[in-house]
């Protein structure tokens, strides 16, 4: 128990010192306690300067990040707007471009600073303008050294193309035009405070491009249309169809170039809407047209000079023109927005020369009929084909290869019209309520043109004091226009009707005829008069020969049927068949009678030599 009492009591002495110990601690906290409130209200005021302090650092610290990032910004543009002054360079419109996305993006997201927006979006109008100055200079290069020297060469077209701007050419202004066509305009970027000027920048290239283009086509065209004028100047006959068909490929080619540039401007225009494109097109073609209106004026002035002379170029010019109408409507007017029709002015008045044409011809030939009072000086016609024959058979060996074209001008003028009041085959009065068709017109045209040629003929060959002469120019002209027109192979005949071969048949007998009354009837007659004895015998003879000489004589400066072998050929054996046996006759009945001691003198020749003399006149 003792042992415990003690352990007892020495617990209770720790206690005790423990207790010490605490109450110690306990007031020094107490103290510790008091002195932390006195120094929170001392350092309070610090605390509170410090925080101050520490907003205001950052409040330094975030101005000097801006200013740095200002610096930074005015660096940049400061280098973007050194590139755009400076202006692309071909090997570099990559950089260029990317330049110009910069500055525009920089537009984009920082719009709220007005004077910032502004001068950057004149930077940008800055760029566009020295892009477009790029891309005229490479149009104008490509546009003054490589002109076409004829355009006609690639006709047709298609399939054929006329070429526009070479193929390095377009490659190098591929990403310009691109690079334009990318660039703000109002109606995509509204609020672009630059879309309004680089609007007006585009479309003052886009004009200059069809400006410049169109002198460029232009004078491709100038040199063929300068050689076709001259080609109608120096020709009496305007060069007929073939010439006129000429001037329709020339026009032709007009068309072929502006298509082939349409498709051109497509390409390169950098506004591309339909009414920008139609409007820098027109631009384009409005050269083109002056120069062909100015040609066709030109053509249609000398035309109208001499109507007759140049009436089948005007027909072979009206038909190839007619034809291009179409594609002139499509390609000149529709895709231009072109409401003038200029081409079909142009036809206007030539369908009115054409139209004049018919009875003007008509008249023509009338006219050189009109024979002068006999007390007049008389016209010398000679014994040849007549100027007028030749013209005629020229003309009708025109008709086929403008057939059409004539009918529709015939149909037009109406049928019979062409006789100016003076009636024909086909005049109105006798057919106004019948349908004639194109064949008839042209055969009706054809047999009124045969009677008045055949008529003036006739009156023509009257004006001969000689009869014989007078009727060797009227079996030439008639076995020209037969020669010619019906039995040679052409086409003529086709429209030429039963009733005006049957005309030309017999205006050719009746001619024939006249030709052996006139040189051959006294050379027979001479043989068959009623002197009788030998003197008469004698004198038969000596007439005989010397009508023979006669006739020989006239046919050494008056040929007959130049131009028709085979009609020379047939013509002898008539003559000889009409002349030999009458002197073989009556050579036959006085040969053995003594009419005088020395018969050769009165005996020029056999009948084989008066045969070989005779067929001797149509060598």
């Amino acid at each position: 128990m003792d042992d415990e009492a003690a352990d007892i009591e020495l617990l209770e002495q720790h206690l005790n010192k423990t207790s010490q110990i605490s109450q110690r601690m306990t007031s020094i906290l107490s103290k510790f306690d008091s002195r932390l409130v006195k120094l929170e209200k001392s350092i309070l005021p610090v605390h509170n300067s410090t925080q101050a302090l520490t907003k205001l650092a950052a409040n330094i610290e975030s101005t000097l990040q801006s200013i740095d990032k200002i610096a930074s910004n005015q660096e940049g543009i400061a280098a973007e707007e050194a590139l755009i002054l400076r202006g692309p360079q071909q090997s570099s419109i990559g950089v260029y471009t990317d330049a110009l996305e910069r500055l525009n993006a920089n537009i984009a997201f920082k719009g709220n600073d007005p004077r910032q927006s502004s001068e950057t979006a004149h930077l940008v109008e800055t760029g566009a303008k020295k892009l477009a100055q790029l891309y005229t200079k490479l149009i104008a290069e490509a546009s003054t050294s490589n002109t076409i020297q004829n355009p006609m060469s690639y006709l047709p077209s298609p399939p054929n193309t006329i070429p526009s701007i070479p193929t390095q050419a377009m490659s190098n202004l591929a990403p310009i035009v691109n690079s334009l066509r990318s660039l703000p305009l109002p109606a995509t970027h509204p609020s672009h405070p630059a879309a309004a000027g680089i609007l007006a920048v585009l479309k003052e290239a886009q004009a200059g491009c069809a400006e410049m283009r169109g002198a460029w086509a232009k004078k491709s065209l100038e040199s063929s249309s300068r050689r076709i004028l001259g080609l109608i100047e120096t020709d009496d006959s305007g060069g007929g169809v073939s010439t006129g068909k000429e001037v329709g490929k020339w026009v032709e080619s007009v068309v072929a170039l502006a298509e082939a540039e349409h498709a051109t401007i497509q390409r390169l225009a950098l506004l591309t809407s339909n009414s920008m494109i139609q409007k820098t097109f027109a631009t384009f073609t409005s050269p083109l047209l002056n120069l062909m209106v100015s040609t066709l004026s030109s053509i249609q002035s000398l035309v109208k000079k001499s109507v007759l002379s140049n009436v089948f170029f005007a027909f072979g010019m009206y038909s190839a023109l007619s034809d291009l109408q179409p594609r002139f409507d499509d390609v000149m007017r529709q895709r231009a927005g072109r409401k003038e029709n200029d081409l079909s002015e142009a036809l206007h008045a030539l369908r009115g020369v054409c139209l004049r044409s018919f009875p003007e011809f008509i008249m023509r030939i009338k006219q050189v009929g009109n024979v002068p009072p006999p007390n007049a000086k008389q016209p010398d016609v000679g014994t040849g084909v007549s100027e007028t024959t030749i013209a005629t058979v020229e003309y009708f060996n025109q008709i086929p290869e403008v057939r059409d074209a004539v009918c529709s001008a015939l149909a037009t003028l109406g049928d019979g019209n062409w006789q100016m009041g003076g009636g024909g085959m086909g005049s109105k009065t006798a057919q106004q309520n019948e349908e004639v068709s194109d064949q008839e017109l042209l055969e009706h045209f054809a047999h009124d043109v045969m009677v008045a040629l055949t008529t003036t003929l006739n009156n023509l060959s009257k004006t001969h004091k000689r009869p014989a002469l007078s009727s060797i120019f009227l079996l030439n002209n008639i076995s020209y226009l037969r020669t010619k027109l019906m039995l040679s192979e052409s086409s003529v005949d086709e429209f030429l009707s039963t009733n005006t071969q049957s005309h030309l048949n017999s205006q050719w007998r009746t001619s024939k005829a006249a030709y052996f009354e006139a040189n051959f009837t006294a050379l027979i007659s001479s043989l068959a008069d009623e002197r009788k004895g030998k003197s008469g015998t004698k004198e038969k003879f000596a007439t005989f020969f010397d009508q023979l000489e006669e006739v020989a004589e006239r046919h050494r400066f008056a040929r007959v049927l130049a131009e028709d072998e085979d009609g020379r050929e047939v013509m002898a054996e008539d003559v000889v068949r009409l002349v030999v046996p009458a002197f073989q006759r009556f050579l036959g009945k006085h040969k053995d009678k003594e009419f005088s001691k020395n018969p050769q003198k009165y005996i020029k020749a056999t009948p084989d030599e008066v045969e070989k003399q005779i067929r001797n006149f149509y060598r």
